[in-house]
């Protein structure tokens, strides 16, 4: 079977680079939402844990148990059903609607639409909200946002930044008024933190650049990081194409001399995507994929017995013009993972 490695040394060279942007182990907060981005949810936040990492963001109540006893700090960013409790669950407040939802005594964080209309309340609702949760006696011990173009250059960071700052103004105001606690702020995911220069809040939910990538980092002189996450893959059968001959579905690749070739347990079963054959996939060690993507196996100009198929999903991302996020999250979560 294929296999995921998960580099140890550079996992934790990452957290290196993130808490010194934030200012400290204790303002990062690892989101291990879709299975740590396609990187093993228990594995990543062992890893996380054993560094020192406190605070975890997950996507649902049910991931949010399978790591309860490795964070103090979990944060549950979609969950609409709650079936059970724990003092170190926070829930994400996204709608008005669903403060009836919520169980008495709960921790929630409210988060606030400040312009990307997807999730959130709107600023003018904050206090509303606030009012029905302490009618609820639930706590607030949150209230954030997310940004929208972070990693574009464009005016929306900036603005998105303006709006959030009023938002926690108001926030401090109704907490005084109702003699309430300040909450915990927080906005920047991974390319807000790199953009901001003196970060102040309580702590970046930090996703992408934990498993070593950051788009558009040219541009904006992001530190550089080093991606987590390999895939190998093992050798099934190997044989000689001769000239002329074609190989996968459709033989859309004919061999121009007779060549060595390989299958690999790897495919678009396993979430390596299908390749469009006008455009070709040449792995880290030069090896190329001929013809068609199967669903189990690939084929490779080689007989190596294993063969790193990625260790860096950059080049594969612009093969599909894609990002790196949904390379990673494709893959099959069966696939057997080891730290190295």
């Amino acid at each position: 079977m294929a296999k995921i490695l998960l580099n140890k040394e550079n996992l934790f060279y990452n957290f290196d680079v993130i808490s010194n942007k934030t200012g400290s182990k204790e303002k990062v907060a690892v989101v291990l939402k879709d299975n740590a981005y396609g990187h093993g949810l228990i594995e990543i936040g062992t890893l996380a844990s054993e560094y020192g990492i406190k605070k975890a963001v997950v996507r649902t109540i049910d991931d949010a148990l399978k790591i309860e006893k490795l964070f103090d700090y979990i944060l549950i960013l979609a969950e609409k059903t709650f079936h059970t409790y724990s003092h170190t669950f926070h829930i994400a407040l996204n709608s008005l609607e669903d403060i009836n939802k919520l169980p008495k005594n709960s921790n929630v964080h409210i988060k606030v639409d400040t312009g990307m209309h997807r999730n959130g309340i709107l600023p003018e609702q904050i206090e509303e909200a606030f009012l029905g949760l302490s009618k609820r006696e639930i706590n607030v011990t949150g209230v954030f946002t997310h940004h929208k173009g972070a990693d574009e250059l464009s005016t929306n960071f900036f603005w998105q930044k303006a709006v959030f700052s009023s938002v926690k103004e108001n926030v401090k105001r109704i907490c005084e008024q109702l003699s309430l606690p300040i909450p915990a702020f927080h906005s920047c995911n991974s390319a807000a933190l790199f953009r901001t220069s003196n970060f102040d809040e309580s702590f970046a939910r930090v996703g992408i650049a934990t498993y070593g990538y950051l788009d558009n980092a040219d541009i904006f002189k992001f530190p550089k990081l080093k991606p987590v996450m390999s895939l190998w893959a093992n050798k099934l059968s190997s044989r000689i194409l001769k000239k002329g001959q074609s190989t996968g579905y459709g033989g859309k690749y004919i061999a121009e001399e007779n060549i060595v070739i390989s299958t690999y347990d790897i495919g678009y079963g396993d979430g390596f995507l299908r390749l469009n054959e006008r455009k070709s996939y040449t792995t880290p060690k030069g090896y190329k994929v001929l013809g068609r993507v199967s669903m189990d196996n690939l084929c490779l100009n080689t007989d190596d017995e294993k063969v790193c198929i990625f260790d860096d999903v950059n080049a594969l991302a612009q093969v599909h013009d894609t990002i790196t996020y949904e390379i990673t999250t494709t893959l099959n979560p069966n696939i057997e993972k080891e730290i190295v």
